[in-house]
């Protein structure tokens, strides 16, 4: 073939005698055929060379095409398999289409519709990439049309979640250039993001609730509230660190125990645990908090998730506020696996309260722990490796099982996160004094200096709703996928942080995030 390699072809069949011509036609075609007339031969076969392709016939005497089929899937599970048989019952089918088969042909079959099947195995995956490929350059070019700075919130989330479907799409095949063109693609559109965050957001947390997005304070009153003043038992549930694309691979998981209705909420600023967070659980913001129960807000506290030790205490004044005091509130936070295991014995008890909140904090562990770890980094390089991560632990983790019990205790589910992550790609140099915040991608103290191209500095934290603490507190918040690092030791901690899973700052992946409510299926 044009000096290429032969594809190989392993056909099992217990009359092959019979299909010589077949055979004969198939490699007049260019194909390498490789007969044998029964199933243990095939799988003999298959375990000594390499094939491209099998034909398996169904009806064999010993093991028989089934059996065969089940036995190659288990030893080889991307190697196509094109069954043969005799028999039209549809069971049959099923249950050979059941266990991924390519095609189907039943008997009598002449050569050109065995070369047809084979031909489609060969070149359905070339022309899907094609069509993928022409598919996404449309989507492109109708991305580019649109006037981002004419962009409200609405068009921005509608944008995003296109974004997020083609991550998901282009996550299950290996396209380089044209990942490469949608990680380009999705740089272009974080800085028109920033400059429209940056024109907008101090006027959406300073103005009226009706004329903003939905925002992190808003979690409570708006998902929760009515649920419970309606006599329903609601649980809240926070997945720290959960972003949009990673709660979609998440939500087919969860549709044969409830119906999921995603909607869109969008962060506050600083996209961190201590600001974010505390705002979904007081339902005010930073500076609110601080001013009015100071002694639960911790913004100095050495280490962030030291900073969140109040959120049932935020949560029950919340819902004094709200008038609401006749739903028990049991609060649960899952931080490493034995406090997993833990609930796991203990999960019978849950249906005692009347309302519920979690926080779960294993995708922000993962994320953190990955810049630390290289086996972690190995197993997460990049965002569709880290979905494919939070969904393996999520079938496995002590928040399915909950939602599980959750959904036969007819509970009312709302699950949300407190902000998401970006890949951080550049390094941003930042000068302040010695007591600056240590985060990677958002900074406070006084005298900060930043190149303002790549963060936004914060002069007036009043206007952002933002603790000042004194006249010359300032904020630092990294712009699209941009991280701080100092000057001493710049390169050493440039390369440490590179590529690492960061939050604090503004972009798509950290601020619009979902906000789902579960309701149990009947």
């Amino acid at each position: 073939m044009n000096g290429v390699k032969a594809q190989r072809i392993l056909w099992a069949d217990d009359e092959i005698d019979m299909l010589r011509p077949h055979i004969l036609y198939l490699k007049g075609k260019g194909y390498e055929v490789q007969p044998v007339a029964n199933g243990e031969d095939a799988l003999q076969k298959a375990d000594q060379e390499r094939f491209d392709v099998v034909l398996l016939d169904e009806m064999m005497p010993g093991m028989g095409g089934l059996a065969t089929l089940e036995a190659l899937k288990e030893k080889f599970p991307h190697l196509p398999v094109i069954m043969i048989t005799k028999s039209e019952e549809e069971n049959l089918m099923n249950m050979a289409l059941g266990r991924q088969i390519a095609d189907y042909l039943t008997k009598p079959v002449n050569p050109s519709q065995i070369h047809l099947a084979i031909k489609k195995v060969f070149e359905s995956e070339s022309l899907q990439r094609s069509q993928r490929t022409r598919d996404y350059v449309a989507e492109f070019n109708r991305m580019l049309s649109v006037r981002h700075g004419e962009l409200g919130w609405d068009g921005w989330v509608e944008l995003y979640d296109k974004v997020v479907s083609w991550d998901l799409e282009l996550g299950r095949i290996e396209e380089e250039s044209l990942i490469q063109s949608h990680l380009d693609q999705k740089a272009q559109l974080n800085r028109e993001f920033a400059r429209f965050v940056e024109d907008h957001y101090s006027g959406w947390v300073t103005g009226k609730p009706e004329d903003r997005p939905a925002l992190s304070v808003d979690v409570f009153p708006r998902w929760v509230k009515g649920h419970l003043a309606n006599g329903e038992r609601v649980a809240m549930v926070v997945v720290d660190c959960m972003r949009l694309d990673q709660w979609r691979v998440l939500e087919p998981l969860l549709a044969p125990y409830f119906e999921v209705d995603t909607e869109i909420l969008c962060s506050i600023l600083p996209t961190a645990t201590p600001y974010s967070r505390n705002a979904i659980f007081a339902g005010l913001y930073p500076k609110a908090i601080a001013e009015k129960h100071p002694k639960y807000w911790l913004e100095d506290a050495p280490k962030e998730e030291g900073r969140n030790k109040y959120e049932k205490e935020l949560m029950d004044l919340q819902l004094e506020q709200a008038g609401i005091t006749d739903a028990s509130h049991r609060y649960i936070k899952i931080s490493t696996p034995n406090e997993g295991n833990q609930l796991r014995k203990k999960i019978g008890t849950l249906g005692e309260h009347r309302f519920l909140t979690m926080v779960f904090n294993f995708f922000d562990m993962l994320a953190h722990g990955r810049s630390e770890s290289d086996l972690l980094e190995e197993l997460a390089p990049d965002e569709s490796a880290l979905r494919d991560v939070l969904q393996g632990w999520f079938q496995h983790s002590s928040l399915f099982e909950v939602l599980k019990v959750l959904s036969r205790q007819r509970t009312r589910v709302i699950v949300t996160s407190d902000h998401g992550v970006v890949q951080c790609k550049r390094s941003s140099e930042v000068k302040g004094n010695r007591d600056t915040s240590t985060s990677i991608r958002y900074k406070f103290g006084d005298n900060l200096a930043v190149d303002p191209r790549e963060a936004l500095h914060v002069k007036k934290p009043g206007d952002y709703q933002l603790p000042g603490g004194s006249v010359i507190k300032h904020y630092l918040l990294a712009k699209e996928n941009y991280y701080f690092v100092y000057p001493t030791n710049f390169h050493h901690y440039e390369r440490h942080y590179k590529n690492s899973f960061q939050h604090g700052g503004i972009s798509l992946e950290e601020m619009i995030l979902p906000v789902a409510t579960l309701t149990p299926r009947a």
